[in-house]
């Protein structure tokens, strides 16, 4: 079962990778905006279902792009809202992505201590 977790998480990761890498190469579109279409898209799939069954089929390949980021933002303001109405939708988000986020920034921060970056 492990076994097939790992090749759904390596193909539906992999399908995200192969869709932008064709964005680029055969529009205009810039990758700032093919970002934000990736986290839009994981809120709309969420929003009809489609995003959960793709969790529970690829775990870290469908979680770790952006569209699982965007997807869980979804998923923290839909349960805030549940908790606390309207002014869930404002916290919702931020609630739910603090801890990667603080991550991030944090894991960052220290990269650019230990290296140093050259302009180009």
């Amino acid at each position: 079962m492990d076994f097939w977790r790992f090749v759904f998480a390596f193909i539906i990761g992999g399908t995200f990778c192969v869709i932008a890498q064709i964005l680029l190469d055969k529009t205009s579109l810039t990758p700032a905006r093919i970002l934000v279409g990736y986290v839009v898209a994981g809120v709309i799939l969420g929003a009809v279902g489609i995003y959960p069954a793709l969790l529970d089929l690829a775990g870290a390949g469908a979680a770790t792009p952006l569209c699982g980021f965007g997807n869980l933002i979804a998923e923290g303001v839909r349960k805030a809202v549940d908790e606390k109405g309207l002014l869930g939708a404002l916290t919702g988000g931020l609630s739910a992505a603090a801890a990667g986020t603080a991550a991030a920034l944090c894991f960052g921060f220290i990269a650019s201590l230990v290296f140093h970056g050259k302009r180009k």
